[in-house]
């Protein structure tokens, strides 16, 4: 909940409702209530790294996180391309054993 998620962060409640509004955060509401899940909090954590440690005005947040997003959705693209990749060469590197062993046989 926002109070203590505030509490966590050091952060006034209205801080994170600006980081609502301004698209970084999307905690699901329950009633009234937001709850915030650990991506949420990671989001928080890198939002505040990167205004308060590093200077970066909320525009740079906005296209920081858009980028990470991106990078993100490549990263799990390429795992899948190489997960399919790692199963074809699986069956190819089968089928050549066990056409080896039937050379073998006779």
């Amino acid at each position: 909940m926002i109070g203590v998620v505030c509490e966590m962060f050091h952060i006034h409640p209205q801080t994170l409702r600006l980081y609502e509004r301004e698209g970084f955060l999307h905690p699901t509401r329950v009633g009234g209530a937001r709850l915030y899940s650990q991506e949420d909090l990671e989001r928080i954590r890198t939002i505040l790294s990167l205004t308060k440690n590093l200077g970066v005005n909320r525009a740079g947040v906005d296209i920081i996180l858009r980028m990470k997003r991106r990078m993100d959705a490549l990263h799990r693209e390429m795992e899948g391309m190489m997960d399919y990749l790692e199963n074809d060469m699986r069956k190819e590197f089968q089928k050549r054993i066990k056409e080896a062993l039937r050379e073998m046989e006779d």
